[in-house]
């Protein structure tokens, strides 16, 4: 009876897994098996309940993502900082003893970009080296420290350390968090739990701007200093990779964290399985690709549309408006207040986060793109146009009666942004960039980001000190547009086709695959955590 009860119990379990029955189901009838099991034999028997095709939400798994998800909040702390903290530093200087300069502000705000390009560069071997979690713990201390140097300040010096040392680390971050979540969460719930660093990311923004209306600047750097200490016990709490595992040949201690992270009833035989051989192979086939190959006339145009999307998301001023907010809408005289206008913002920022999420792989890159292109055109160009009437005519006074116009074209200028231009440029730098360059690649065009952010965060305050602020606006206006014509003769329709699909039809190998009879693709855009390019 112990055998024939137990065949059934499997058989049920494998049929439940096949057909997609609610997993209450399954669970109701094994544990009526387990249940008659017991008394026919009157032993404590333990069943193991098949997991069902699809992914299932597990605790450990929305504890993963959780954990690396609080680096995040840091980044977007940090890269908004400034929003409130530079009028707070002129207005009242404190410690500093005097106010800070228009130089001061713009080194303040453009050092974190600048020193997270070497993060970056030197994050990629620290993953590899060390692990991805380890990476991403020695962080928490060096940002706690960013902070502090900051709230302490006594002297302007203290805070561009500061901020040096918050830079280096964003840039350790934004590389590490997406590999990290990428190699721990399951492909079908990973639209979901990926979405997680970019949503606490943009909290860490409404955060900052929520805390800068009542907080000095130094209170609110130790605000951010306080960030850092969950982060560093949510961090013990969870395993490294199992693909770093099995890389480093420490097989037992890679299906361990396998088995956290599924649950453990689940069965990870087939899982591990996959990481082991796919392992196996790349080191077969591991041949690193040289730079010279990298610029090869075979994998230039991928590499050259990365940089393109890369250049016109950073061009369309997104991180100038988020380091620079007040003081943005101080010089508009909106009618609304200055730091209410920054929570609103910010709000609009992490709402429109789920909206993008749910957009991308239902119409397509290219539409969400034009439609990007479009919003940002139309709204920063109306930004500009109403700078420049207040900064260089006399109608200024008349002005006054539309001082609600900037709000409402910052919150659109958001809209648009967050629904194409923020997501897309890192979804498609890992959609179009081949296998064999992925790597070398994404360090390239990652670091092009970072030195495009720091570039337009500093040039923003120079140029609007100099010329007005309808200078840098109208210029971010005509790129938006260019971009419009960018993406229409040289970027690819992604949607629905494999990585395999995509770089046959870049590199040329083979017939293109038209977009309707490719397999689709999960959407992993959502791994890109860094909230100041949203």
């Amino acid at each position: 009876a112990y055998s024939y009860i137990g065949e059934i119990t499997a058989r049920a379990a494998y049929r439940c897994r096949s057909v997609a029955l609610p997993r209450c189901y399954c669970t109701l009838y094994t544990s009526t098996m387990k249940v008659l099991m017991r008394a026919d034999t009157h032993q404590d028997i333990q069943v193991t309940v098949i997991t069902a095709a699809k992914a299932q939400f597990t605790f450990s798994q929305i504890l993963a993502a959780i954990s690396v998800s609080l680096g995040s909040m840091i980044v977007g702390y940090a890269s908004s900082f400034t929003s409130p903290a530079i009028p707070l530093m002129k207005l009242h200087p404190g410690a500093l003893g005097q106010p800070i300069t228009e130089s001061d502000a713009s080194w303040i705000g453009s050092l974190l970009p600048l020193f997270a390009i070497l993060g970056g560069m030197m994050g990629g071997p620290a993953i590899d080296k060390i692990g991805r979690r380890t990476t991403i713990l020695l962080t928490a201390l060096p940002f706690l420290i960013s902070f502090l140097l900051i709230a302490f300040a006594w002297d302007i010096s203290m805070v561009f350390v500061g901020r040096c040392i918050g830079g280096f680390c964003t840039g350790i971050i934004t590389l590490a968090l997406p590999v990290y979540l990428g190699e721990t969460i399951q492909s079908e719930v990973r639209g979901i739990l990926g979405l997680l660093p970019t949503s606490v990311g943009n909290l860490g923004i409404l955060v900052c701007f929520f805390s800068g209306k009542f907080l000095t600047w130094s209170q609110l750097a130790m605000l951010g200093a306080c960030i850092p200490i969950p982060f560093i016990i949510c961090m013990f709490l969870i395993p490294e990779t199992p693909r770093w595992y099995v890389s480093k040949e420490k097989k037992k201690r890679g299906r361990k964290a396998l088995q956290w992270l599924r649950g453990k009833d689940a069965d990870v035989s087939q899982e591990y399985s996959e990481i082991e051989k796919n392992h196996q192979e790349s080191q077969l086939n591991e041949t690193s690709a040289g730079i010279g190959e990298l610029f090869s006339r075979r994998y230039i145009k991928c590499l050259l549309i990365s940089v393109g999307l890369m250049l016109f998301q950073q061009m369309s001023g997104i991180n100038a408006v988020m380091f620079y907010t007040v003081d943005i809408f101080a010089a508009s005289k909106s009618t609304i207040d200055n730091n209410v206008c920054t929570i609103i913002i910010a709000f609009v920022n992490l709402i429109t986060v789920f909206v993008s999420s749910a957009l991308i792989d239902r119409l397509g890159r290219k539409i969400l793109l034009y439609l990007s292109s479009v919003l940002m055109t139309i709204t920063i160009t109306a930004l500009g146009i109403y700078f420049y009437f207040r900064e260089y005519t006399d109608m200024g006074d008349k002005l006054d009666n539309y001082g609600w116009l900037p709000l409402i074209s910052f919150i659109v200028y958001i809209i648009g942004f967050s629904i194409g231009f923020g997501p897309i440029p890192w979804l498609m730098m890992g959609e179009i960039l081949p296998a064999r360059i992925r790597g070398s690649g994404a360090s390239i065009v990652t670091s092009f980001n970072w030195f495009a952010t720091f570039i337009i965060t500093k040039t923003f305050r120079d140029f609007g000190s100099q010329w007005g602020y309808s200078v840098p606006f109208l210029a971010y206006g005509s790129c938006c547009f260019i971009s419009l014509f960018f993406v229409m003769f040289f970027v690819p329709e992604t949607q629905g086709k494999s990585l395999e699909d995509i770089e046959r039809n870049l590199t040329g190998d083979g017939p293109k695959i038209p977009v309707r009879t490719a397999r689709r693709m999960s959407s992993i855009a959502n791994l890109k955590p860094t909230p100041i390019s949203i």
